[in-house]
């Protein structure tokens, strides 16, 4: 028999495809937001102003114990190589105390000697600094003048602090407090020796097998992204110290070998530590040299060479490594500054990358194998 074909039946566009899901009324808006969801939006919101908070006042513990975490993190593959010569963890971690300790006490013994004479020499120097910014004083009563113009009642800047006052302040700025520095150094210590018995504890505790895989995976990720940062940023920064070293030693500058090491420490802090370098160069530059574009032009190439190595070299080497946006790098590094001072600056990017790594395995789905 042939069969007869059957019609569509047409389809109502005033009436919705699913019959459970009522049409939008006029008026209505498209997008409604319940009691519900923001009773949630506000416990996040509550949730993150309270983590902040205890952030803000737990630093003297958090930040000494997630600096010594990190350090401790990128000092695993020496521990891998003593256990290939059979030396124990906690000999191992003693060898890189020591070694840590020796390269700390080389840099202090490098910068003191220039550091005390210009702490002892602060008043000739505060001196040269007044005679030499002489000029600047018909630019700056001019200014002044024209801030009185405009309304502005504020106190006027003045430039006659004592060397001796701006030491002391930089000093207590980046001297660790005693507390921070004992529970730094305890935790350095007791996690480079018992950090694979962490580890173990830490994955057996999970409940199902998955769960251990995607802790080790976490673990080992984390461990090897901030081993190749933090290690291409070393090697960054003694090709940095050693250029500008030689810069300083061209042109005259005074102790250029300590200049060398003091940039190499002060890399490490993104933005702020080339910042602060550059301006203890124009202090010294103003002292050493007679006339201000002497002054200006140890600064004004080492600006060069960190441009060069800010912009091209440092991107190129890390962007291969890691995929890090310099958005959410300055944003992190504005948050932790904010939050803790210069050492939270040093941790900006470390932290910025752990989070970057946990939220990537938290958004990975398919197949998992064992690490």
């Amino acid at each position: 028999m042939p069969q007869t074909a059957h019609k569509p039946k047409p389809v109502d566009a005033a009436k919705p495809l699913n019959d459970s899901v009522e049409p939008r009324r006029a008026g209505e808006p498209r997008f409604n937001l319940d009691l519900l969801d923001l009773s949630r939006l506000a416990i996040i919101v509550m949730g993150v102003i309270v983590g902040v908070t205890g952030l803000k006042y737990g630093r003297s513990i958090i930040m000494p114990v997630l600096g010594a975490l990190i350090l401790a993190i990128t000092m695993r593959p020496l521990q891998r190589y003593g256990r290939k010569l059979y030396l124990p963890d906690a000999v191992t971690a003693l060898i890189i105390i020591a070694g840590f300790g020796g390269l700390l006490f080389l840099g202090v013994t490098l910068l003191s000697a220039p550091v005390g004479d210009w702490v002892a020499n602060s008043g000739d120097i505060s001196t040269k600094i007044k005679q030499k910014l002489s000029s600047l004083d018909a630019p700056l009563e001019t200014f002044r003048e024209l801030s009185k113009a405009l309304g502005g009642g504020g106190p006027a800047v003045s430039l006659e602090t004592g060397f001796a006052t701006f030491a002391q302040q930089a000093l207590g700025i980046l001297s660790p407090a005693v507390t921070e520095f004992i529970v730094f150094f305890g935790t350095l210590v007791f996690f480079l020796v018992g950090n694979e018995t962490l580890r173990k504890r830490t994955i057996k505790a999970m409940s199902s097998r998955e769960d251990r895989l995607s802790v080790m995976r976490v673990w080992n990720d984390m461990e090897e992204a901030l081993v190749r940062y933090l290690g291409t940023v070393t090697m960054i920064n003694i090709g940095l110290g050693i250029a500008s070293g030689l810069m300083l030693w061209a042109i005259g500058f005074p102790s250029p070998l300590a200049f060398g090491v003091l940039i190499f420490c002060l890399n490490y802090i993104p933005y702020l530590g080339p910042a602060i370098f550059a301006i203890v160069l124009t202090g010294v530059g103003i002292v050493a040299f007679p006339t201000i574009g002497g002054a200006l032009l140890a600064p004004a190439l080492f600006v060069a060479i960190a441009t060069v190595e800010g912009h091209f070299i440092t991107p190129s080497i890390i962007g291969h490594r890691l995929t890090l946006s310099p958005f959410l790098v300055f944003l992190s590094v504005a948050f932790w500054t904010w939050l803790w001072g210069p050492f939270g600056t040093f941790l900006a990017t470390p932290l910025l990358i752990v989070m970057m790594v946990m939220t990537e395995h938290l958004r990975s789905s398919g197949e998992k194998s064992l690490p």
